[in-house]
């Protein structure tokens, strides 16, 4: 993968990952600011934590009341008023965790929908230059799998950790003013078991990682393989692509054994040394009560303490990789949030000029553009290219393939800037204006016919959003498509499929069609706009796109030359430049390309 800015590869993925350390928790840091506009239910949430920590730590006193208070002074009347108020102080603890875990998780998920749904309108703000570096399935990946890593963060394990936390700091207090002699022995503890923390927890940070970037290769490799199906079948390639399938997912499979076999070590590992400190512990708070300097309540409530904050270490440490997991995809996240558009609008963008009385609005001028393509610069694209084209008149663009045609559109629709010269419409340079202005006079019909997986009337619709169905309708019968959308089974509103499979290639680009007559754009660019149809619905969406041309400034790219004879100019493109112009009879006398590419498609013909 290239060096873009917002892409990164997996070997520096994984050697940024074992390079992370606690401080690259700031990078999960960076996307809280998505919290801040529901801050009062996360202190409200933080509130109850509190009350809930609290409730747990007055039950450590309630059991030294109860054996130095009630079972060992055998007082009936205070071993059920301490039990009852224990009772209370459990109904009161099962409010408040009620309370956080409902709060945390209404926060989280709020959380994780803003930065999908941020994530995703900064992507379709991206120029088409981004995807020419990043692999498609590698950004679903970074806006599903590494969300719902945060997901899973952010409204369990964060939570989790900060319960544990407070406890833990609670408990340590509770121990200190229980006995200091004990809380120096657990004290000394500590660090044993914060050994395999530090020691094992890298390796698991490191195998999460690898573990995530492998499900990110089979989301692409699913990605690829589903979306070329027809291919991948018409090669006979499915026992080829099983088996690279299955080769990603024990990939994963491996990595996941690996992490889960030291994760439970870290685990393992850290509950013996803990509930190891706490038999030792007994042993030492047993000796002292039996020689009287401190209670037997005492030393139960010095061991629930420890049980707590023993618990506590145990479940950060568990928690800890899951953070730092974490770390790592808003790592990514932020990436794609701070990869700047190639193409932005101005600060002050110039509108464009609006049609009236007097004036005709879709002209369009490139005045000696030299373009390459931002992955292609050693390739020129377009050198010196000039272009004019007045309102309303047709143009066609022939040439061989490369030559620089589609080009010719990508600038037009600026997805690409030029690195020299200029491309106007009505005036006003391209860069000058906001490109959804720009974009907004054009309306555009591929050669590859795009449909949505949505009804026919969405996809036609897709034109203009606020059309009413009996504009659909209309635009359907003028690219001559209502013929045979009113013989699907819901007629417009027919489920298309994905990419349109319910549709012949023909029909897919008369609904391609229908939804630029829909659009009414005083641009429009046809791109071999006709090449998917039969000769009989190519002659009657001719006739419909003759009726749609008129008045409108059109851009045609053809390979077959038939269907631009009757262009009002035809511009000849080879290797990026202009070596003729004209209409089609004055081109095949002057000879040269264009009559050398319409004498072998006539003669064969």
């Amino acid at each position: 993968m290239s060096s873009h800015p917002g892409a990164v590869s997996p070997a520096g993925a994984a050697s940024a990952e074992q390079k992370r350390s606690p401080r690259d928790l700031k990078k999960l840091a960076a996307l809280l600011r998505f919290i801040a506009p529901y801050k009062w239910r996360f202190l409200l949430a933080m509130v109850a934590l509190a009350l809930a920590a609290s409730c747990i730590l007055a039950i450590g006193q309630g059991l030294k009341h109860v054996i130095d208070q009630g079972l060992s002074a055998a007082n009936a009347d205070t071993l059920d008023g301490t039990l009852f108020m224990l009772l209370a102080i459990l109904v009161v603890l099962g409010a408040s965790t009620f309370t956080r875990y409902y709060l945390i998780t209404w926060v989280g998920e709020r959380f994780i929908a803003d930065i999908r749904r941020t994530v995703f309108d900064h992507i379709t703000r991206l120029s088409p230059a981004f995807f020419e570096t990043t692999r498609t399935g590698e950004v679903i990946s970074r806006i599903t799998n590494d969300t719902a890593l945060l997901d899973a963060v952010v409204g369990g394990a964060f939570s989790w950790a900060l319960r544990n936390i407070v406890l833990f700091v609670g408990g340590m207090v509770m121990l200190l003013i229980t006995s200091t002699k004990l809380t120096l022995l657990v004290l000394a503890c500590i660090p044993f078991v914060l050994v395999p923390i530090l020691l094992l927890g890298r390796r698991v940070r490191k195998l999460s990682k690898d573990m995530t970037d492998r499900v990110a290769d089979a989301t692409v490799f699913i990605d690829e393989t589903l979306h070329e199906v027809r291919t991948v079948q018409a090669y006979v390639h499915e026992q080829h692509d099983r088996r690279q399938f299955a080769q990603r997912v024990d990939a994963i499979f491996g990595a996941a054994v690996t992490k889960a076999r030291f994760n439970a070590g870290l685990i393992a590992s850290v509950i013996v040394l803990a509930f190891g400190a706490i038999g030792l512990i007994l042993w030492v708070g047993g000796h002292d009560v039996i020689a009287g300097r401190i209670t037997g309540g005492e030393l139960s409530a010095f061991v629930f303490y420890a049980v707590l904050v023993a618990n506590a270490v145990a479940a950060v440490s568990e928690v800890y990789g899951e953070l730092m997991r974490a770390s790592g995809a808003s790592e990514r996240l932020m990436e794609l949030l701070e990869t700047k558009p190639a193409i932005e609008a101005p600060a002050n963008p110039i509108a464009l000029p609006m049609s009236g009385p007097n004036r005709k609005v879709g002209s369009i001028e490139f005045s000696g553009v030299n373009f390459s393509y931002p992955t292609r610069q050693e390739s020129t694209s377009l050198k010196s290219f000039s272009l004019k084209a007045e309102p309303g008149e047709v143009i066609a663009l022939v040439g061989p393939s490369g030559a620089g045609k589609t080009t010719v559109f990508q600038l037009l629709l600026r997805f690409y800037d030029p690195q020299s010269g200029a491309v106007k419409i009505d005036g006003i340079d391209v860069r000058d204006a906001s490109p959804q202005d720009v974009r907004s006079r054009i309306a555009l019909v591929s050669q590859d016919p795009v449909i949505f997986a949505a009804s026919v009337a969405d996809n036609v619709r897709y034109g203009r959003s606020d059309a009413t169905d009996a504009e659909v309708r209309t635009a359907c019968d003028a690219a001559f498509a209502s013929e045979f959308i009113d013989t699907l089974p819901q007629g417009f509103n027919t489920y298309l499929g994905e990419r349109g499979t319910r549709l012949s290639g023909g029909q897919r680009q008369r609904v391609s069609i229908a939804r630029a007559f829909l659009a009414n754009r005083a641009i429009l660019l046809l791109d071999e706009a006709t090449s998917a149809l039969d000769a009989e619905s190519e002659r009657a969406v001719q006739m419909a796109m003759e009726k749609l041309m008129v008045g409108r400034t059109t851009l045609i790219i053809a390979h077959r030359l038939a269907t631009v004879k009757s262009a009002g100019r035809i511009v000849v493109l080879d290797q990026g430049e202009v070596v003729a112009e004209g209409t089609h009879d004055s081109l095949v006398k002057a000879g040269g390309l264009y009559s050398r590419l319409a004498a072998l498609q006539f003669s064969h013909a």
